[in-house]
C-alpha cells in the first residue's frame, strides 16, 4: 500500500541526444512522483521514451535538464561512482532479457551484486536464500541458467533484484521474452511482492499487464499525455 512519502520525484526532466548535429528529444518536461509502496507502470508505443525514462530513474543515464530526487536525495548531478553505489543499494533491476551470467549458478547470480557491498558471507547467504525462496526457486540454486526455462530465469532475475533489499524495483518489459503463461506468472509474482510492500515501476507495451499497476503513466513522443488510476483501468 502506497503512503504519502515520495520515493522518486522528477521535475521538468528532459533528455536530448545529440548525433551528427541532430537533436533527438527523447523526453520533454517529464513530471513524475512515485510514492513508497506504489506500483506504477509506464506505457506507450515503441520509441516514445519509456526505456529512456527508466534508465534515468535507474541512474543508468542522467537527464539533460530538470531535477531528480531519489529517497529525498538530489541525484541528477552525481558522478559515475556515486550513481553506481546508489544503484547497488537502492535499485533492483529486472530486465526483459534476464541478464543472468551463464557460467554462474543460480545462487551465484543472485549473490553477485551483494559482493560489491561490505557484507559478510553469512549475510549474503541469508539474503540469497530468502530471495530465492520468495520467488519459488530455492530448489534450483545449484542449477545454471541454461538448465532453466525462460520463466524460471526471470524468477531468478527477480530474486537477484530483491536480494539487495532495494527501495524500488525497476522492471523493463519483464514479460517481453516469455510466453503468455509464464508472463502471467511473473506478473502474479510482482503483484505478490507489491502486496508485501515493494515499490515497483514497470515499463510495458502490453495493456493487459499495465492494468496490474495502481497507476499507469502514458507516454507519447517523450511526453506524459495521460495518467490512469487502477479503478479506471479495470473499466477501460
Amino acid at each position: 500500500m502506497a503512503n504519502d512519502q515520495s520515493l522518486i520525484k522528477l521535475e521538468n526532466v528532459t533528455k536530448v541526444f545529440y548525433t551528427d548535429e541532430v537533436e533527438t528529444h527523447a523526453l520533454s518536461g517529464i513530471h513524475l512522483d512515485i510514492k513508497k509502496g506504489e506500483y506504477v507502470s509506464i506505457a506507450g508505443p515503441s520509441g516514445c521514451g519509456k526505456s529512456t525514462l527508466l534508465s534515468i530513474i535507474g541512474l543508468l543515464d542522467s537527464p539533460t535538464d530538470g531535477s531528480y530526487t531519489l529517497n529525498t536525495r538530489v541525484v541528477q548531478g552525481l558522478d559515475f561512482s556515486d550513481r553506481a553505489r546508489i544503484r547497488n543499494q537502492e535499485i533492483g533491476f529486472i530486465f526483459q532479457s534476464f541478464n543472468l551470467i551463464g557460467d554462474l549458478t543460480v545462487y551465484e547470480n543472485v549473490e553477485l551484486p551483494l559482493t560489491y557491498r561490505s557484507m559478510s558471507s553469512a549475510d549474503r547467504k541469508k539474503r540469497v536464500q530468502e530471495s530465492l525462496e520468495k520467488v519459488g526457486m530455492a530448489h534450483r540454486m545449484r542449477h545454471y541458467p541454461s538448465q532453466l526455462s525462460g520463466g524460471q530465469q526471470q524468477r531468478v532475475a527477480v530474486a537477484r533484484a530483491l536480494a539487495g533489499s532495494p527501495s524500488i524495483l525497476l522492471a523493463d518489459e519483464p514479460t517481453g521474452n516469455l510466453d503468455s503463461r509464464n508472463g502471467e506468472a511473473v506478473m502474479d509474482l510482482l503483484q505478490s511482492l507489491h502486496r508485501e510492500g515493494a515499490t515497483i515501476c514497470m515499463v510495458t507495451h502490453d495493456s493487459r499487464f499495465a492494468k496490474h499497476a495502481d497507476r499507469t503513466i502514458h507516454l507519447f513522443d517523450g511526453k506524459v499525455v495521460e495518467e490512469t488510476e487502477a479503478a479506471k483501468q479495470e473499466t477501460a
